[in-house]
């Protein structure tokens, strides 16, 4: 797979285009509200891939029924992979995304606007696993040259974070083999089968591989010390993230789905793994089994941000990660302050 950025693929760049200035500068919304079943605001999300423990806060709001209690009708849809779900949104097919906060800094890159409205997570929650047959030939990043590496998908984050971990050790990442394994059931077939060497993903399919004994760790992100050697700091991962022209125009609607975020990040760090557990989809879990689900939960319930506030390092994080490999952005002006914004959970705090 040749080096990429995430908006190669043919027709990406015919999207619809973004315009528009940060929702910093505008305080009011006056967009009609499309009116759902249920008489509220009727608001679509994609989410790169909804079973995932790194995107639970979006099906946990639904599931203690947060999305009703403000007054909104929220369509929740999946894609395994963070940069399809982006491209949608640019599309006009949805109006935000479940996703990396990074895919906002890469967009600006390219000319287009979008922001985190709220911060879910405090680091990137994603492990790098090889096989266990590799365990004496493969130690880090610096013996990937040749290897066929798992990621979600072209243009994905894991994409943009394994890039960057073979850059930083030495290895061009040209000459690595990047395939699109999403997570679950294929990123564990993949491994099986020797179709990848080493992938990164997330819980459950992280504790389910570990489990078996099919794969070891080599990098893990589920900490803030994991985040730290990575990538240098913390690493803010899931957002909900909006094109600029949206916000900017359903104000109302962007701070009621804030407080729906805010009001569910609190409940999770109230609440024990099992507690959590319990209010989400029996399907969920159900490759790996409940019990599973809860330990791999219970080791890395402290990757969820307990505020909605985005880390004040966090995005210096980021636009670093990118600037390292990324053309997109390397070299070019961002302007980070335009690519998320935390005036909606101050909101929602008071």
């Amino acid at each position: 797979m040749s080096k990429s950025t995430w908006f190669a693929a043919a027709g990406v760049v015919a999207v619809i285009a973004i315009a528009g200035c940060s929702s910093k500068a505008s305080q009011t919304g006056g967009a009609a509200q499309h009116v759902g079943k249920s008489g509220g605001a009727k608001v679509s999300i994609m989410v790169g891939g909804l079973n995932k423990q790194i995107y639970l806060p979006f099906m946990l709001a639904q599931r203690l029924g947060y999305y009703q209690s403000e007054g909104l009708d929220v369509s929740l849809s999946d894609e395994p992979a963070g940069v399809d779900a982006t491209t949608n949104m640019l599309a006009g097919k949805v109006d935000g995304v479940g996703g990396f906060y990074d895919h906002t800094i890469a967009l600006q890159g390219i000319g287009k606007s979008a922001e985190s409205v709220v911060s879910m997570l405090q680091v990137p929650g994603e492990v790098e696993l090889c096989r266990s047959d590799l365990k004496d030939t493969i130690k880090s990043a610096a013996d990937w040259k040749g290897r066929s590496l798992g990621i979600t998908d072209v243009g994905s984050s894991t994409d943009f974070l394994t890039q960057f971990l073979a850059e930083k050790n030495g290895v061009d990442p040209a000459s690595t083999h990047r395939v699109g394994v999403q997570a679950g059931a294929t990123f564990i077939a993949a491994m099986q089968h020797k179709n990848i060497d080493c992938g990164m993903t997330t819980e459950p399919t992280v504790s389910k591989l570990l489990e078996t004994g099919a794969a070891y760790i080599i990098y893990d992100t589920r900490t803030a010390a994991g985040s730290q050697a990575a990538f240098g700091g913390a690493y803010p991962a899931t957002s909900l993230y909006m094109s600029t022209a949206y916000v900017n125009s359903h104000h109302d609607t962007v701070q009621k789905l804030v407080n729906v975020y805010v009001k569910t990040l609190k409940w999770i760090q109230s609440h024990t793994p099992e507690q959590i557990t319990d209010q989400m989809p029996a399907d969920y879990y159900a490759g790996v089994g409940k019990a599973a689900y809860i330990k791999a939960l219970a080791g890395e319930k402290g990757i969820y941000n307990p505020t909605g506030l985005m880390p004040s390092t966090g995005p210096q994080t980021c636009l670093s990660v990118l600037s390292s490999f990324n053309p997109s952005v390397k070299g070019k002006h961002v302007d980070l302050s335009a690519t998320y914004t935390d005036q909606f959970v101050r909101a929602a705090q008071a």
